[in-house]
């Protein structure tokens, strides 16, 4: 966890609300799960985190070599480059207190999503990246629709790029702005009536309320569309309820903790941690439907295959 400075005062707003506002960071470089052999040790030593570096050192060199082919050949000048923490933690997962994802409900649905190829399944697809066929665009992951980033959420979960957020602050409101996609959840605080059970979003509906220098947003009301964890691919978001706190510990860090509850999915509940850092910066657009010609293009190409395969 990010150490608070025990005497640091929390700017506020011309509404008495702890100031939060601004563009900032979620980039990380900490695994999402720890690995087994860590059990329940939650911090790197300095050496095991000295050969960290040098093996993601020796990757990063290794993929400069190599000769990528269409899909995933990314300039790595393009990639943030985040660290793993002052405090050198071996998981973002801090509860279950092994660090992992806990066991699966009984039956629930896994669909995996990749860049190396479709994997057949049904619809609706509720990954991020990648396809089940390019029968439609209902058969592209959600990313590759420009529906949801692969890192917005809610919750955000750092990914390889676009790490970014802005958070903009009214009396009776919070706007949580995420660069990918350009995506903005408006947060109403304090007593704003809930929607009605039968209405459902694909970013859930957010109400939220000020705990001393915390805000909390709890989220609910999710269209069952996405899968349940940002990184795992088993179950849907239906039941989920998802509990996010942000708490400024200093001018440029927030720690963003997030718990998710779904009894539909997971055995247990899941808490993850992030450090968010201020960014000097401003939040420019990500213009993702505008720009979409790969999703055209793929189902274009799909299309001249079949007409092939006839000739």
């Amino acid at each position: 966890m990010v150490s608070a400075q025990t005497d640091y005062v929390v700017p506020t707003t011309e509404y008495g609300h702890p100031d939060m506002q601004g563009v900032w960071n979620f980039a990380s470089h900490t695994p999402v799960q720890r690995a087994v052999q860590y059990g329940n040790r939650e911090h790197f030593t300095a050496e095991e985190n000295e050969e960290n570096r040098l093996q993601s050192i020796s990757a990063f060199e290794a993929r400069a070599e190599s000769h990528f082919d269409g899909v995933g050949g990314y300039n790595s000048f393009w990639y943030e480059r985040a660290t793993i923490g002052y405090d050198l933690r071996t998981s973002l997962i801090t509860y279950p207190l092994n660090g992992r994802i806990p066991d699966l409900v009984e039956g629930v649905h896994m669909q995996i999503g990749t860049l190396s190829g479709d994997i057949p399944s049904q619809r609706p697809v509720r990954f991020v990246v990648g396809g089940i066929s390019k029968d439609g665009p209902e058969d592209r992951g959600l990313s590759e629709r420009c529906i949801i980033g692969f890192n917005a959420g809610p919750p955000f979960m750092p990914s390889s790029y676009n790490n970014n957020v802005q958070i903009i602050q009214h009396r009776d409101h919070v706007v949580i702005m995420t660069e990918m996609v350009h995506d903005a959840r408006i947060v109403a605080l304090g007593a704003a009536p809930q929607l009605n059970d039968n209405i459902r979003l694909w970013s859930g509906n957010s109400r939220g309320y000020w705990d001393g220098d915390a805000l909390v947003v709890e989220t609910k009301n999710f269209n069952g569309m996405t899968q349940s964890f940002p990184t795992s691919p088993n179950g849907n978001s239906y039941d989920k309820f998802l509990t996010e706190r942000f708490t400024r510990v200093d001018d440029a860090t927030i720690e963003y903790e997030f718990t998710i509850d779904d009894p539909g999915t997971f055995t247990d509940k899941i808490t993850v941690m992030v450090p968010i850092t201020k960014v000097n910066g401003l939040l420019y657009e990500y213009a993702c439907h505008e720009g979409n010609y790969g999703m055209i293009n793929m189902l274009r190409g799909a299309r001249r295959e079949e007409l092939s395969d006839i000739e």
